[in-house]
């Protein structure tokens, strides 16, 4: 429960520097009177601002200072809940707002707007529709519940009900299900984009194993066409060295012949040395007389006897040197057939070099290639079976499948809260308990005042209305007088309700001329007794223009004159 203590005010519409302080607690019944523009309605505006940081009545909140002093607009309120007391002071010009919690100030880090909503719904419990529903009413811009709209009515009662609770939860529930809307369809874009991903990494991966085994095969074929080719020249060389082996039979006796012609050209040399001998010989006894050594004669017999024999010597020689001239030109001849042959061979043996030479190539390609093969078929083989990543993005994917999953159970119990947060659910329910409650108050106060027709609210807060014959009427149907006092039983019974359950509960009511024009003589009467039957635990200020009248039905009088240009209490 709320229980108002007191307000100072300094500085507001017509009030000037000095506090004007109300008293909550002075008495249970309170008449403010006053002459018209005495400041008499400005509590009202005062209570109202302090509280919510705007006027009560239709004005600007520029408007709230006063016009002579233009500056240190200032109201301090004191209130207790519960076992707490507080402190709120509110002004303008400078700007002050602060909140005191048994002597020491909350925390101010958050903004204006925030440490209004932490008053609102942490300490008052009460926002502004209900507060000028339930604590301040005045004529000026008072709303009466049935002018409301549909929504606003909700509003009003889910606040007597202390049902903002649900409306709280249900508004942050909505901001948790578009969340998980949010994040499902965070969640369904990254589950699509890890699919894309692996679809194009296993096209990459695919891509990797069929360009890996066409190289693979490239590198077969051409292993196939080294291997045909070493085939080839491995045949040439065969076939060649058959040609070598052949030819080098034909040249068996190469050895023997080169050895004859030494012997024919070793004996020739011999033989030419003795034809020059014997030629010597014959010529030095066709020359010699005489012998030179020992200087005898030489006969004629003899020496004819000595040439005819050297002659025929010399002749046999030279047959003999023609012989082996021809023999050693036949061996020449050979050898020089030798020689062709030997050419031949060398011919082809570098032919087979080469032929080897090309085989080891090959070779050597066929080992490089059969290599390359080993290393792709390898890079395949890891290809199909550490594909990392796929495996890594798998995972990702049934982490985030996972996730998807929560939130779809987390939606589902989102929705079964929701459900139970709308209007037609858990509210429903306790309003439809509340509803026959309210009607029975709102009969019996509408009986208080004299005004006898049978009022039923239903779960949507639509009227009916019916006279003791049973007519079935609209609130826009009666008169002003008949209107007010449903009015009026409709704030007691709201009133009644909010003590019932402890939600917007205050001491405090305060009206500004709503029933001066409204209530005759007999309804200001029935209403006067209904406050009376507050008084055990509200504080009542009225605000009237009627003082003279009813001046003698409070236990208490405050009066406010206009003093110069500004408003004071009289003393």
């Amino acid at each position: 429960m709320i229980t108002f203590k007191c307000i100072r005010y300094k500085n507001i519409l017509s009030t000037g520097n000095a506090f004007t302080e109300i008293d909550f607690l002075r008495n249970k019944t309170t008449l403010i009177i006053g002459e018209n523009g005495a400041g008499k309605s400005t509590v009202l505006d005062a209570l109202s601002f302090v509280l919510y940081g705007k006027p009560f009545r239709k004005i600007n909140k520029p408007q709230l200072i006063n016009s002579v002093n233009e500056r240190g607009l200032l109201v301090e309120v004191e209130l207790e809940v519960g076992k707490g007391s507080y402190l709120i002071r509110r002004g303008i010009k400078p700007g002050i707002f602060e909140v005191y919690q048994n002597g020491n100030l909350i925390s101010q880090n958050a903004s204006v707007r925030d440490y209004q909503d932490y008053l609102e719904k942490n300490i008052l419990k009460m926002n502004h529709k209900s507060f000028s529903q339930v604590v301040v009413l005045g004529s000026s811009n008072f709303v009466p519940f049935m002018q409301l709209s549909a929504s606003q009515r909700r509003e009003v009662i889910e606040d007597l009900l202390d049902l903002q609770i649900f409306s709280t939860m249900n508004n942050l529930l909505k901001e948790r299900i578009s969340q998980n809307k949010g994040d499902i369809r965070e969640i369904e874009y990254q589950i699509d984009l890890i699919e894309e991903k692996i679809e194009m990494e296993r096209k990459h991966l695919n891509t990797m194993v069929s360009n890996h085994r066409k190289t693979i095969d490239a590198k077969q074929r051409q292993i196939i066409d080294f291997e045909t080719k070493i085939e080839e020249e491995t045949t040439r060389v065969s076939d060649l060295q058959n040609e070598v082996r052949a030819l080098e039979d034909r040249i068996s006796d190469k050895n023997q012949t080169e050895d004859k012609k030494g012997k024919v050209t070793t004996g020739l040399e011999t033989l030419q040395r003795r034809v020059k001998n014997i030629s010597k010989q014959i010529k030095f006894f066709h020359d010699h007389e005489n012998c030179p050594t020992c200087n005898q004669d030489i006969s004629i017999h003899f020496k004819e006897q000595m040439v005819e024999s050297r002659s025929e010597e010399l002749s046999e020689t030279n047959l003999t040197i023609e012989a082996l001239e021809k023999k050693r030109g036949e061996l020449e001849n050979r050898l020089n057939e030798i020689l062709e042959v030997t050419q031949e061979i060398t011919s082809i043996n570098s032919d087979i070099s080469d032929c080897n030479r090309n085989v080891y190539t090959y070779n050597e390609f066929v080992s490089s290639l059969n290599k390359e093969i080993s290393e792709l078929s390898k890079k395949v083989e890891e290809v199909k079976n550490n594909d990392t990543s796929i495996e890594s993005l798998k995972k990702e994917l049934i982490s985030y499948q996972k996730r998807k999953t929560d939130l779809g159970e987390e939606q589902t119990m989102f929705r079964v809260g929701s459900d139970m947060l709308r209007d037609s659910g858990i509210k429903s329910q306790i309003i439809k308990q509340y509803v026959p409650v309210m009607n029975k108050l709102i009969n019996h106060y509408l009986q208080q005042l004299g005004f006898f027709v049978q009022f039923e609210l239903d779960e949507g807060f639509n009227e009916k209305i019916k006279s003791r014959f049973r007519d079935e009427f609209s609130y826009d149907s009666f008169s002003e007088g008949e209107k007010m006092r449903i009015d009026l039983s409709l704030l007691f019974t709201w009133r009644t309700v909010a003590k019932l359950r402890n939600s917007v509960s205050t001491n405090l009511l305060i009206m500004d001329e709503v029933f001066d024009s409204s209530l005759d003589g007999n309804g200001t009467e029935e209403f006067l007794k209904i406050l009376e039957g507050l008084t055990a635990d509200t504080n009542c200020f009225i605000v009237s223009h009627k003082g003279d009248v009813i001046i003698d039905k409070f236990r208490s009088i405050i009066r406010f004159e206009k003093q110069g240009n500004f408003s004071r209490i009289a003393a």
